[in-house]
Parts: structure tokens; C-alpha cells; sequence
């Protein structure tokens, strides 16, 4: 998730048209995470008719679930939604009933010794954070918003170490706290939401920054919680900024993680080349990670580009309908097949695993 400090100035970089490829091409790409929600003033119904791409928005927090659902209603054939909790937001998800407010919020800020001018802070950013809500709530929206639209995913959720809270999230520029979202308490707000998506069996669109391991050991803990049940459904890990070793080891060992990239923090990565690199073509995926619908198809497109250029793909200028022999596959083909792949799950859960796994009982 990103968020340009005026989203409402932003533009195409060429100040033209978003994307130079053909719209009969452009309509079988697929921007897999993004966040045109967020900048609702750029997002129109002229815009999203002008939009030549499907594009996948996420919510984050209690105030966009309503607007990705809305923004999907209107546009079925161009929208696949996303509905979660960020782990930006999750401070503001009790796990226990609400005492107070204050009781809430210290309970998460303020376990371990803090410095004086730390506890001014706090009473600072209390005043700007909305009254908590209940996980229990949270869930039975979540799983609204998945029944209601069979085609949409949980996310964007995940685990964030190195996030700083804001005294307001919607201000920029924003006036950061010391104060981050405690380990634990992310982990069981994400856990929560993803025994609801093997529920229902919804892939996930996920976020990791700086909890490398910490994502690590819960990808594991799915595998031996739900067994064949995780591995019907697909996780995304979006941005992905793993190391092209790990990433290497983790597609080797976990057959339904798929990996998507965007130009938009990706590109500020020395290794995302690399990483693109040593990806099965099956599990590449792209993405925008934008706020502004009007950038979304092009920055999404740079990164297919980039994604032909590391892996020696053409890139296709006209769309040939009908069956193409694999050897003459685009980027743009390659990339769909990925798609089709992330979005119909059921992959094969792996022969070292299954017997443990499923004597375990995959509840």
C-alpha cells in the first residue's frame, strides 16, 4: 500500500495517454493490488470507463470497505475486489471487549517503558483514533463482503514491522509517533482473517515489510493448520521484497504462494530484476500498488515490460485470438495463465507434508 502525499495532482508520467499498447492487449492484463479507493477524487465513472485494464482495489481499514464494494457494484467486469484489514489499521481492532477507548489503545502503545515525552504523544494521537472495533464485527463484515461478491479476495492484509503510526493517516505530510503495532497483535488480526478466506475459500493478496521470518512461520502454521484447505486457495505476497533466495525457496516449498511486483516500491530495489529472474513463470503476477485510477493501467504495464525484458519475453502489439502454440506466447499470455492459475487455487499440497498434515485433521 501506498499512499502520494497529493493524490489528487497526480497524473500519467508522459501526461498522455496511460498506456502504448493496444486495448485488445491491455484487456487481458490484470493489476492484481491496488488502492484507487483511496484518492476518490480521480475516481470516476469516466474514469473507469477509460480504464483499458482489470484492476484488483483493496480495502485496508473500516472506512474503505464500503467504497471497494461500491466501486465493484458499479463495475463488474473490470473490478475484482479486495476486503481486509491492513496491518496499518490493526491497532484499531480489539480482540477482547472494548473497557475503554484509553484502555484500548495504551494496551497496545504503552506496555513497555516508554520515555516521558512519549506518554504527551500518546495522548496526542488518542484524540485522532476512531473508537475501536471489535475483531468479532470486523469478521462478520469480512465475511459479508466475501459472500456477497464470489469473485473477490481478502486483503489487503499481513504484517508490517517497521510502520510508525501517524497522528493522522490522512494528513500529509504526516507527523509520525514512535508507537508501531506490536508483533502479536498483528499476527492475530491477520490469522483471524485468513481462517475466514480458507473458510470460503478466497485467495489473499498479502503484505510483508520487514517480517521476513514472521511471514515465514505463518505461511507455516497455515500448512500445518488447515492442510489441503490452505493449499486450495492462493496467497499472493504483493511488493514482494524478499531476497531472490528466499523467494527461491519458499515457491519450492510452498505451491500456492504466488509473487507480484510493482514499479510503484519494487523498482527502488536493487533485487527486484533478480527476483523476476529465479520466479517460476507460473507464479509472476503485476501490479500497480497506486492510488490514483488514472496511473493505475500504465505503472502496471511497466512492469510487464520489465517483466518480458528480464525473462526474454515478447512483448505483444496485436492479441491473437484462439489457441497459440506456447513457444509464441507474449508476456501479456504468460502472465494471464499466472492469473488463471492465483485465481482457481486448488493447487497440490506437497508429498512431505501431506501425511502430517492431513492425519492432523485439516480443520
Amino acid at each position: 500500500m501506498t499512499v502520494t502525499d497529493d493524490p489528487a495532482a497526480a497524473t500519467t508520467r508522459d501526461g498522455g495517454e496511460p498506456v502504448a499498447a493496444c486495448d485488445a492487449v491491455l484487456r487481458h492484463v490484470v493489476d492484481v493490488h491496488c488502492h484507487p479507493t483511496d484518492s476518490p477524487a480521480t475516481l470516476s465513472p469516466d474514469s473507469m470507463h477509460r480504464l483499458p485494464i482489470t484492476i484488483c482495489p483493496m480495502a485496508s481499514r473500516k472506512s474503505d470497505q464500503p467504497l471497494v464494494r461500491a466501486l465493484a457494484q458499479a463495475h463488474p467486469d473490470k473490478v475484482i475486489p479486495g476486503f481486509g484489514y491492513h496491518p496499518w489499521f490493526s491497532h484499531q481492532i480489539a480482540t477482547e471487549p472494548v473497557i475503554s477507548k484509553r484502555h484500548h489503545y495504551s494496551s497496545i502503545f504503552l506496555k513497555a517503558p516508554i520515555k516521558s515525552d512519549h506518554e504527551d504523544l500518546f495522548n496526542e494521537l488518542l484524540e485522532s483514533l476512531p473508537d475501536p472495533i471489535l475483531l468479532t464485527d470486523v469478521l462478520a463484515e469480512l465475511k459479508q463482503n466475501l459472500t456477497d461478491f464470489p469473485n473477490a479476495m481478502l486483503g489487503e492484509v499481513g504484517i508490517d514491522r517497521s510502520f510508525r503510526i501517524p497522528i493522522d493517516f490522512d494528513v500529509s505530510p504526516r507527523k509520525l509517533t514512535p508507537f508501531t503495532v506490536p508483533l502479536e497483535h498483528q499476527i492475530s488480526i491477520v490469522e483471524a482473517q485468513l481462517q475466514v478466506a480458507v473458510d470460503l475459500g478466497r485467495n489473499v493478496s498479502f503484505h510483508s515489510v520487514k517480517a521476513q521470518k514472521a511471514t515465514l512461520d505463518l505461511i507455516d502454521r497455515m500448512v500445518e493448520k488447515h492442510g489441503d484447505r490452505w493449499y486450495r486457495i492462493s496467497a499472493d505476497m504483493h511488493s514482494c521484497g524478499f531476497s531472490p533466495q528466499t523467494w527461491t525457496d519458499v515457491q519450492k516449498k510452498h505451491g500456492n504462494i504466488f509473487l507480484s511486483l510493482s514499479t510503484t516500491i519494487n523498482e527502488k530495489s536493487p533485487n527486484h530484476r533478480e527476483l523476476i529472474a529465479v520466479c517460476s513463470p507460473n507464479r509472476l503476477l503485476v501490479e500497480s500498488d497506486f492510488n490514483d485510477i488514472r496511473g493505475c493501467a500504465e505503472r502496471t504495464w511497466e512492469m510487464v515490460k520489465i517483466i518480458a525484458d528480464v525473462k526474454g519475453w515478447v512483448v505483444e502489439d496485436e492479441w491473437v485470438e484462439g489457441d497459440v502454440l506456447e513457444e509464441d506466447w507474449g508476456v501479456v499470455r504468460r502472465l494471464e495463465r499466472s492469473f488463471r492459475l492465483f485465481k482457481q487455487g486448488q493447487h497440490t499440497l506437497p508429498t512431505r507434508k501431506r501425511s502430517a498434515a492431513t492425519s492432523k485433521g485439516t480443520s
